[in-house]
C-alpha cells in the first residue's frame, strides 16, 4: 500500500478527542516506510492543524467530508463549495426549524449565537420526558462538538460574508423525529449529498464533494492507483473512501453498516486501532 486515509473522529482521535502516542509514532514509521498518510474528516481543515499541533505531522487533509484538499503546508489543493443561493436556502430552513447548525467555510465554522441554547432546551426537554436517558452523554457529545477551533459567532445566516465559500453545513439535534424531519427534506435535494457522521447530526455537501472523491483525485494527484490506497473510519460519512480505496477497514467502534462493506476491522478508537492497521500494512 501506497496510501492510507485516515478518519478522524472515532477512528484516531480516541474517546477523550486526541491522537494517541501509539498512533503517532505509527503513522510515523508508515511515513518513513513509504506511505503516504492522509487525513479525511467532516472537519474544516484549519480544525485538524490545530489538533496536530506538536505531533510532528503534516499530512494531507481532505476536510469538510471531502469539499477541500488541502496540501501538508496548508495550502488549499482543490476545494467544490455548495452554491451560495443553495446554501442560503439551507440555513434559512434550518433557522426556520430551531436547527443548532454549523457553517464550514475557509477560515471560520460559521454557528448562530443561540444554537446552544437550543441544545440546552432539547436536553432539558429530553431529561424531563425520558429519565432513563443518559443527559451527560448528551453534554457529552455536546461539548464534542464545541471544541472545534475556528468558531465565529452569527445571528443569522445572513450576516455571513458573500464572498465566503461554503463547503459543508452540519445541522445537529437531540431530537431523534427533528432529524429525521431534516434528512427527509434534503435528500432528494438535487445537487447536494448528505450523509451523517454522528448519532445526532447529518451533513450536507455538494454533490460532487464525498471522501470517496477526494481520495480519487488526490490519489491521481500523487500518482497513486487506487488499488494501492486504504481507507478506514467508523461512520457513514467514511462509507465513499471505504468503497473506493483498494482496501477498506473498520474500527472496532464503528457502526455495523461500515462493518459490513470492511475488509477487515481492527481495534477500537481507545485500543489504537489505526496503528494497527498500519502496522498490518
Amino acid at each position: 500500500m501506497k496510501l492510507a486515509a485516515i478518519d478522524l473522529d472515532g477512528t484516531l482521535l480516541n474517546s477523550k478527542n486526541q491522537i494517541s502516542e501509539e498512533n503517532v509514532s505509527a503513522i510515523k514509521k508508515a511515513e518513513e516506510r513509504g506511505i503516504q498518510v492522509v487525513i479525511a474528516t467532516g472537519r474544516a481543515h484549519f480544525d485538524v492543524q490545530k489538533i496536530f499541533t506538536g505531533t510532528g505531522l503534516n499530512p494531507w487533509i481532505i476536510a469538510a467530508n471531502g469539499a477541500t484538499i488541502h496540501h501538508p503546508d496548508g495550502t488549499l489543493f482543490h476545494s467544490v463549495p455548495i452554491d451560495r443561493e443553495e446554501a442560503d436556502g439551507i440555513m434559512a430552513w434550518l433557522e426556520e426549524n430551531d436547527f443548532y447548525y454549523e457553517v464550514f467555510s475557509s477560515h471560520f465554522i460559521y454557528t448562530p449565537q443561540r444554537g446552544r441554547e437550543l441544545l440546552q432546551i432539547e436536553m432539558d426537554r429530553i431529561s424531563s420526558s425520558n429519565p432513563e436517558v443518559s443527559i451527560q452523554e448528551l453534554q457529552q457529545a455536546a461539548s464534542k462538538q464545541y471544541s472545534q477551533s475556528g468558531f465565529s459567532f452569527i445571528e443569522s445566516f445572513t450576516d455571513i460574508p458573500g464572498e465566503a465559500e461554503i463547503y459543508n453545513i452540519l445541522a445537529f439535534s437531540f431530537d431523534e423525529e427533528k432529524r429525521k424531519t431534516g434528512w427527509n427534506e434534503f435528500k432528494e435535494r438535487e445537487g447536494l449529498t448528505i450523509v451523517t457522521s454522528a448519532n445526532h447530526n447529518f451533513e450536507l455537501e455538494h454533490e460532487k464533494a464525498s471522501k470517496g472523491l477526494a481520495l480519487t483525485k488526490l490519489a491521481k494527484r500523487l500518482s497513486i492507483p487506487l488499488s494501492e490506497t486504504a481507507a478506514i473510519g467508523d461512520s457513514m460519512n467514511d462509507e465513499s473512501m471505504i468503497r473506493t480505496a483498494g482496501k477498506g477497514y473498520a474500527m472496532g467502534n464503528a457502526r455495523i453498516e461500515i462493518k459490513d462493506i470492511s475488509d477487515t476491522i481492527f481495534g477500537t478508537n481507545d485500543e489504537h486501532g489505526v496503528a494497527e492497521m498500519l502496522n498490518s500494512l
